[in-house]
C-alpha cells in the first residue's frame, strides 16, 4: 500500500488586496526525502509555508499535512519559520523544556532530548544561559532544536541557512542529511541554488506566486541539458581552441577561467558522446567530459533570463 503524501495542495491561491501573492499552485510532498521550496524573495514561498502550518488560511484551494491540517498534526511536525523568535530572557533549557512540552513530551524525555541535540549542534555548555547571551548563529541552532525536539515525521525549514556563517552551515547541512537517512521528510524554502542543490532529491521552483517547476533533480539534470562540453587541453590552448570551433556539431568554444577548461556548446542536433571522441581526435586533451546543468541556470531559464534576480538573491543569503 502506497503511504499518502506528507503534505498536499491543491489549486491554492493567495491574496493580499491587489498583490496575488500565490497563483493555483498544487503540488504534493511525499513521504521521505528532501524537498526544496525555492525560488527568489517576494515568490510567495513563506505565505505558502504560512499556509501549509495553518498559520494563514488560503483564499482559495486545498490543503492537506500528514493527512489532516497542521494544526490537527502539530505534535508530528517541526516547524523553523523564517521570522526568527526566543524569549530572551529564559534559559536555554528552559526555553527548549517549555517548547519540547508543548509537543505534548514529559520532562525527563525533553532534557534527554534536549541534551543530545545541544551536543550534536555543538552547542556545549549553553543549556544555563539566556537565549539573548548566545550569538545569532547559536540562537539559531537553539531554534533549530525546538523544531527537532519531539522527533517530527514532517520538518518544515523556512530559509533556514539565512544568515549562518560557513562552520554552522556545515552543522545544519550534516543534520539535514542525517534526518533524510532516518526517514524524516523535509521541506524547506531557499533562495540558495546552489545549497538545494546539494541537499534536495526533488526541487519545487516558485516565481511570481506560481509554481515554474516540480521535478526531481536526477530528471532536472537529465531534461535541462545544457548542451555543453569542458575540454581541457594537454598543452597549447588556442590551437585546441582553434581546432575543436572548427568541428562539426560545435556551436561555440571559448575559455573559462572558472573551470580551467574550454566550454564548449553544442548544436541543437549533436551527439555529445560522438563529439567529445571527435575532440579527442582533433587535439590531445588531459580531459573532456559533459557539464552538468546547475540549479542557477535552470532558474535562469525558466524565468526568463533575468541573471540579476538570481545574482541579487544568492548575494543577499550570502
Amino acid at each position: 500500500m502506497t503511504a499518502s503524501p506528507a503534505i498536499t495542495l491543491h489549486d491554492v491561491h493567495k491574496r493580499y488586496g491587489a498583490t496575488h501573492a500565490v497563483r493555483g499552485v498544487s503540488l504534493q510532498v511525499e513521504q521521505g526525502g528532501v524537498c526544496g521550496f525555492l525560488g527568489p524573495n517576494g515568490a510567495g514561498k513563506s505565505t505558502t509555508i504560512r499556509m501549509i502550518m495553518s498559520i494563514i488560511l488560503p483564499d482559495e484551494g486545498r490543503i492537506e499535512v500528514l493527512g489532516a491540517t497542521a494544526l490537527d498534526a502539530k505534535d508530528r511536525i517541526g516547524y523553523l519559520p523564517e521570522e526568527r523568535g526566543l524569549y530572551r530572557k529564559m534559559r536555554v533549557a528552559e526555553f527548549l523544556r517549555f517548547m519540547a512540552q508543548l509537543k505534548g513530551l514529559d520532562r525527563t524525555t525533553a532534557d534527554q532530548r534536549i541534551g543530545s541535540w545541544l551536543e550534536r549542534l555543538e552547542l556545549p555548555g549553553v543549556s544555563r544561559k539566556r537565549c539573548m547571551e548566545l550569538s545569532k548563529g547559536m540562537q539559531q541552532k537553539v531554534q533549530l532544536i525546538a523544531s527537532l525536539v519531539n522527533e517530527p515525521a514532517l520538518l518544515i525549514l523556512d530559509e533556514p541557512f539565512s544568515g549562518l556563517d560557513p562552520v554552522n552551515a556545515r552543522v545544519l547541512t550534516r543534520e539535514i542529511r542525517g534526518l533524510r537517512e532516518r526517514g524524516t521528510t523535509i521541506l524547506f524554502s531557499t533562495h540558495q541554488m546552489r545549497t538545494a542543490e546539494d541537499l534536495c532529491d526533488r526541487v519545487v521552483l516558485i516565481h511570481r506566486g506560481e509554481k515554474v517547476l516540480d521535478e526531481s533533480l536526477a530528471s532536472i539534470h537529465r531534461r535541462f541539458d545544457p548542451r555543453a562540453v569542458l575540454a581541457e587541453p594537454m598543452s597549447d590552448r588556442v590551437q585546441a581552441e582553434r581546432a575543436i570551433a572548427a568541428l562539426p556539431g560545435v556551436a561555440t568554444c571559448a575559455w573559462s577561467d572558472e573551470a580551467r577548461a574550454l566550454h564548449i556548446r553544442l548544436t541543437e542536433n549533436a551527439d555529445a558522446q560522438d563529439a567529445m571522441q571527435r575532440m579527442l581526435q582533433a587535439t590531445p586533451l588531459r580531459r573532456v567530459e559533459l557539464r552538468r546543468t546547475t540549479l542557477d541556470e535552470v532558474f535562469v531559464r525558466l524565468v526568463g533570463g533575468d541573471e540579476s534576480v538570481l545574482a541579487a538573491q544568492e548575494a543577499a543569503g550570502d
